[in-house]
């Protein structure tokens, strides 16, 4: 049960980081915020890397194209999760959108049946079910509004890409060093975020280098998101080389009520009765669905 405890522990540090992200998206817009966790966060990973390399000496990595694709893959579809979630967190609110992005185990289970012909018994549908309840009920439209919120679709958005980046990540631990799953975790990282701090880099040195200028600008709170993330995706990465992405995304629910802490005291956020009964369904058909 070690992937439980680091699934857990990861938790906390994931929203301190998003905390941090979301203070950044004024002044460096969504895309340079996101740039963040990857580019500050790679030197706090490699140092972990370092660290892991001492403690398992009978790793033998093997970093062939299968771990390259999959690694990439999750890393592109972790870029879009961030993006859309850190928009969300803006025009929905941070707890709101941290409920939202639970939808990544019901969209990754209906994707696993629809792609891959995966088998669920019919309790986990049950939790499909009360999730997508949830979900439709904190992406209602508020009275005298038609259309559904647009935080609340970006929620959804950055759960869909979740989701790929979740079964990309698993994917990647295990053809790197299955034998080492905190080794093979804690490279796949790296791997990732070099690769994202290349490809998201590059493309706003090109195309908005005033949120990349941003991005360096406010280098205190950037360190503050890249040494969180790093732990965080380290825990993460590592829970899923022992484990399918479904229980460790399960265990990963706890940060709903410590984002609906750190809305209330970071952002002065109040979530309605509708809204915390909502979150907590969503959290409950998450839990059904990977634990079954």
């Amino acid at each position: 049960m070690l992937w439980a405890v680091l699934a857990a522990a990861a938790a906390p540090l994931q929203v301190a980081r998003n905390a941090f992200q979301r203070g950044m998206i004024d002044d460096a817009g969504p895309w340079g915020a996101t740039l963040v966790r990857f580019l500050f966060g790679l030197p706090f990973s490699l140092a972990l890397l370092a660290i892991a390399v001492l403690a398992t000496p009978g790793a033998r990595p093997t970093p062939d194209l299968h771990f390259l694709l999959a690694v990439g893959g999750g890393g592109l579809a972790q870029i879009g999760a961030t993006a859309c979630l850190l928009l969300a967190m803006q025009r929905a609110g941070f707890a709101v959108a941290t409920f939202l992005q639970q939808a990544a185990l019901p969209i990754g289970a209906l994707l696993g049946w629809l792609a891959f012909g995966d088998t669920m018994h019919p309790a986990q549908w049950l939790g499909v079910a009360i999730t997508s309840a949830g979900l439709l009920v904190l992406s209602w439209p508020r009275a005298g509004i038609r259309t559904l919120d647009s935080g609340a679709l970006l929620g959804l958005a950055a759960a869909a890409f979740f989701a790929i980046s979740m079964n990309g990540y698993r994917q990647a631990g295990l053809a790197l060093e299955p034998q080492h799953p905190i080794f093979a975790g804690i490279g796949s990282v790296v791997a990732a975020q070099a690769i994202q701090s290349v490809v998201l880099g590059g493309a706003l040195a090109v195309l908005n280098p005033a949120a990349l200028r941003a991005v360096f600008a406010a280098w205190r709170p950037s360190l503050g998101a890249g040494a969180c993330g790093a732990g965080a995706s380290a825990l993460w990465f590592s829970a899923l080389a022992m484990s399918p992405p479904g229980p460790v995304r399960a265990v990963g629910v706890i940060e709903a009520p410590i984002a609906a802490l750190a809305g209330r005291t970071l952002f002065r956020e109040k979530l309605t009765a509708r809204q915390l009964a909502a979150g907590a369904t969503t959290a409950l058909g998450v839990v059904m669905t990977a634990l079954n």
